[in-house]
């Protein structure tokens, strides 16, 4: 039988932890148990991790994501930070989900979820593998810039200049990192979604 060390870092939810646990008559209460000892973190209602003091090994916040509320992918600040495109650390990670807008708090952190349709949503997905053990699913570069930009409102950029200062001003992007941009990414993305405007912007100005 597989045990809670082997588990790692993914997140598991109920049925398939009580089946970790074996003949248990109450498992519910086990499991609770486990909770008040720390041996697992609960994420939300029906849905855990096993603490790193017992398989030794630090938590994905990007893994957690991707389970905690799905189809979805790990995107905005928290990808552009991750492709070393903005200085600041990011605290809350957000991602794009097919569903409805989310929010969750959990004891590994904060954790929100923008919708989007699912042509805009397909776009631009790639995966991450850590270490030969895990992967987890993240917008490139490319998306995750069209993201910000999809998900934030009032925004109004009729012009590549304005654009351009958005991205120096307002998001602080490392231009030297944007210059092997693959803006097909961004071509798709201008087809499949809103802000047709913007993105074109964004599209005129990487390609120049």
């Amino acid at each position: 039988m597989i045990t809670l060390e082997e588990i790692g870092i993914v997140p598991i939810d109920f049925p398939s932890l009580a089946t970790v646990l074996g003949d248990y008559r109450y498992p519910r209460d086990k499991v609770s148990k486990m909770e008040d000892k720390g041996e697992l973190i609960r994420l939300k209602k029906g849905l855990y991790v096993v603490s790193p003091g017992l398989h030794h090994l630090p938590v994905s916040k990007e893994l957690i994501a991707n389970h905690l509320y799905g189809p979805s992918y790990v995107s905005f600040e928290y990808a552009l930070s991750f492709y070393q495109l903005i200085p600041e650390r990011v605290h809350t990670l957000r991602s794009l989900t097919l569903k409805r807008a989310r929010n969750f708090s959990t004891p590994i952190g904060n954790f929100e979820y923008v919708s989007a349709p699912k042509a805009y949503f397909q776009v631009g997905i790639r995966q991450e593998i850590v270490d030969n053990r895990y992967a987890y699913l993240i917008a490139s570069p490319e998306k995750a810039l069209c993201d910000m930009i999809y998900a934030t409102s009032g925004l109004k950029l009729q012009s590549v200049k304005a654009m351009q200062l958005y991205l120096e001003e307002d998001l602080r992007i490392d231009f030297s990192a944007v210059e092997n941009f693959n803006t097909e990414i961004i071509r798709q993305c201008i087809d499949a979604g809103r802000k047709k405007t913007e993105l074109n912007q964004l599209y005129k100005l990487l390609e120049r």
